[in-house]
């Protein structure tokens, strides 16, 4: 099940096939899409077949990101588990949103679902090495980048490394303790 989550800007529900043309925006941007594990979206149509396949993955687990008063999504963050006790985070907001810090607070209301909540041991993602915004997220939410798969992946830009980040539960909470304590 896949629990509604709100932080103090955000309200993170449930991404569903009708986000399609809300989320269009980034699927199809170039730039955006350039770290994606596929190619940038023709249609609205490859969007909701992109978003049906990714409801159909299950365990996979995916929140719509969306503002506060606005259901329209403008991101998502997906988390499935990957082997007993250990998931994976991937995530992704439209371009007009970038460096506002929605990104860092839509993960971290995961983080602390499936790390505090929840009790997974470990969650993993895995980014391309050049994706320098995602790689410095990670590290700001405590992530330690654990190695780097050479020719892991072969994408619509060709065959490409990738970085593998891991963050464990106690780690979390030292995060979580580290930010309580400089408010």
């Amino acid at each position: 099940m896949t629990p509604v989550l709100e932080s103090a800007r955000l309200r993170l529900r449930p991404v569903d096939v009708d986000d399609a043309e809300a989320l269009f925006e980034a699927y199809s941007d170039v730039a955006l899409m350039r770290y994606w594990s596929s190619a940038p979206h023709a249609s609205v149509e490859e969007t909701r077949a992109y978003l049906a396949g990714r409801d159909a993955a299950r365990p996979w687990r995916g929140w719509a990101i969306t503002r506060k008063g606005s259901d329209r999504a403008i991101g998502t963050v997906f988390t499935g588990e990957i082997r007993a006790g250990a998931a994976e985070i991937g995530y992704l907001l439209a371009r007009a949103h970038w460096g506002s810090g929605i990104a860092r607070e839509a993960v971290t209301r995961v983080l602390d679902l499936l790390l505090v909540t929840e009790d997974w041991r470990r969650i993993e993602a895995d980014t391309d090495p050049d994706n320098a915004a995602s790689n410095a997220l990670l590290g700001k939410l405590g992530f330690t980048q654990e190695g780097r798969l050479r020719a892991a992946w072969e994408t619509h830009i060709g065959v490409r490394d990738s970085f593998i980040w891991g963050l464990l539960r106690d780690e979390w909470r030292s995060v979580e303790r580290a930010v309580a304590a400089s408010k």
